[in-house]
């Protein structure tokens, strides 16, 4: 089975070879087989109008920008008027936010604009135009009442844009913008269908990681944004996804030539070189007793009954994978019971120790966990053994109470240690106060940490960032923690598989052996 790359490996293949100063687009024509025709003279254009823009952007950005983003805003705004549509794939923690500011800046005289975002962002959004573009008019949360005039700038949430798509399509905007674009790799959601509704004469999206699991992803965004450079999706499939698939160096360059005119991703070891290190601290840690027990115990359990059939097979999959998740995290997860929880998990002994170090030398700290109720542990634990009150940033907090959680976090006023949800804390914010991640819990596809470990390990980050990531042995964790292993090894290949897709695909036999991870039933 071929495994998806690393987030990281592919904004080297959409990057372009390691030598060239910067990969821009260049204005191109698509030949009937899919593959981009270049046209000379675009890529000198942006760089030429780099310095035009640089003086605009001087006089409605409240801000200093870097000069790959200056670059970047240039792009933006020259592929923006060649082909209607750009997918700016910058590596996280670039200021992708900040450069469709400043295109909306340029862009403001021509009416109203449009973003689109997660709902844990949208105060963001609204946030950061103030700061940086204040000469913009920002609402937020309804399409009825917003403003639709030159220098508008209307922010909501995908759930808004499924739920009103109709009101939608009945407005113009001269620029609409998708951050975390990767929201939309499903075609054939009816969110998918909603942002290609939407009726702009620019469509950009943002996004980290264009191909979370396979090229069937960065496929996804380009039908949004650019849908005639690629129309069809089996003719994509043809041309590059199984060639990829199957090792063919050639078909990555054939690939990354026929998405320049639209994509443009960048890595921080090429524009932000002076970026400090992330370091990698993979930390192995065993079962308690206690722990051990009831592991064998469910699995004992699922082994005499079997995983049944169809749909049933795959929600009793998921189930047994949550719940063994849930004891490596810790025992009382899965027995109710609310008593000490010191000593009864390996894993959340280790990351006391962690956190009581960092403590002491001040070094503040970010804790990732998938789960709502191990953050409300992790929370209780922390207050009780080390005297701490950490927040817990979580999807079910209102807006306001999150961004305030943020700015507290950044000033220094909340502490120097906070919990995190993976999902609802991991993508767009900016917490380079911290120095140190620690990922509780391992997720399925290895994205999704990078994007909360970058939360951390971003522009404005002045010290090395340690991202710890606990895993469990002789259990499902580091099976998962193998998988993501291999996709960093295997740089140039794809495939559309997570962890948990893979587990889905095994015969009984096979994955009772892998959860057991080589250990012996009582």
């Amino acid at each position: 089975m071929q495994l998806a790359p690393s987030v990281h490996a592919w904004q080297r293949v959409l990057a372009g070879h390691p030598d060239t100063p910067l990969p821009l687009a260049a204005h191109a024509e698509v030949d009937p087989t899919g593959t981009a025709v270049t046209t000379a003279g675009f890529a000198r254009d942006v760089l030429r109008d780099c310095i035009g823009v640089e003086d605009r952007l001087r006089e409605v950005l409240h801000a200093s920008l870097r000069p790959y983003q200056v670059r970047g805003v240039s792009w933006l705004a020259q592929t923006a008027e060649a082909s209607t549509g750009a997918v700016l794939a910058d590596e996280m923690g670039l200021g992708k936010t900040l450069q469709a500011i400043g295109l909306l800046c340029l862009r403001a005289s021509e009416g109203p604009q449009l973003i689109v975002c997660p709902t844990s962002l949208v105060s963001n959004w609204a946030h950061e135009i103030g700061r940086f573009a204040p000469s913009l008019t920002v609402s937020t949360g309804t399409l009825e009442h917003a403003p639709a005039t030159a220098g508008s700038v209307t922010v909501i949430s995908y759930a808004r844009l499924r739920l009103n798509s109709g009101h939608l399509r009945e407005q113009h905007w001269t620029t609409a913008v998708f951050d975390e674009a990767q929201a939309l790799k499903n075609p054939r959601t009816q969110l998918a269908r909603a942002a290609r509704d939407v009726d702009a004469g620019a469509r950009i999206a943002l996004t980290g990681t264009p191909i979370e699991n396979g090229l069937d992803d960065l496929w996804a965004i380009l039908r949004v944004v650019a849908p005639a450079l690629f129309p069809h999706k089996a003719v994509f499939r043809r041309r590059f996804t199984r060639a990829v698939n199957d090792g063919d160096t050639e078909a990555l360059q054939r690939l990354r030539v026929a998405v320049a005119p639209v994509v443009l991703a960048r890595t921080k070891s090429r524009v932000a070189a002076a970026l400090p290190a992330k370091i990698s601290n993979p930390v192995l840690v065993d079962l308690t007793e206690e722990q051990a027990r009831l592991y064998d115990d469910h699995l004992a359990d699922i082994e005499g009954d079997g995983f049944g059939r169809g749909i049933e097979r795959h929600g009793r999959i998921l189930a047994t994978l949550t719940r063994l998740k849930q004891i490596c995290n810790h025992p009382a997860l899965v027995t109710g019971d609310d008593g000490l929880l010191a000593g009864r998990s390996g894993k959340l002994d280790v990351c006391t120790d962690l956190l009581d170090e960092n403590l002491r030398t001040g070094a503040a700290t970010l804790v990732f966990t998938q789960y709502r109720d191990t953050g409300e542990l992790l929370v209780r634990h922390i207050a009780e053994q080390l005297g701490v009150d950490a927040p817990f940033f979580h999807g079910g907090l209102p807006a306001a109470r999150r961004n305030e959680l943020v700015a507290d976090f950044q000033a220094g006023r909340g502490g120097d240690v906070m919990v995190m949800s993976l999902k609802a804390g991991g993508v767009g914010l900016t917490l380079t106060r911290a120095c140190d991640v620690i990922h509780f819990d391992r997720w399925w596809n290895p994205a999704v940490e990078a994007q909360a470990s970058d939360r951390v390990h971003r522009i404005g980050q002045r010290r090395p960032v340690t991202v710890t990531t606990l895993t469990t042995a002789t259990t499902v964790e580091e099976h998962i923690d193998s998988l993501h292993r291999r996709k960093s090894a295997l740089g140039t290949h794809a495939g559309d598989t997570s962890a948990l897709t893979e587990f889905t695909r095994l015969g009984d036999e096979r994955l009772i052996d892998i959860l057991r991870r080589g250990r012996e039933s009582e």
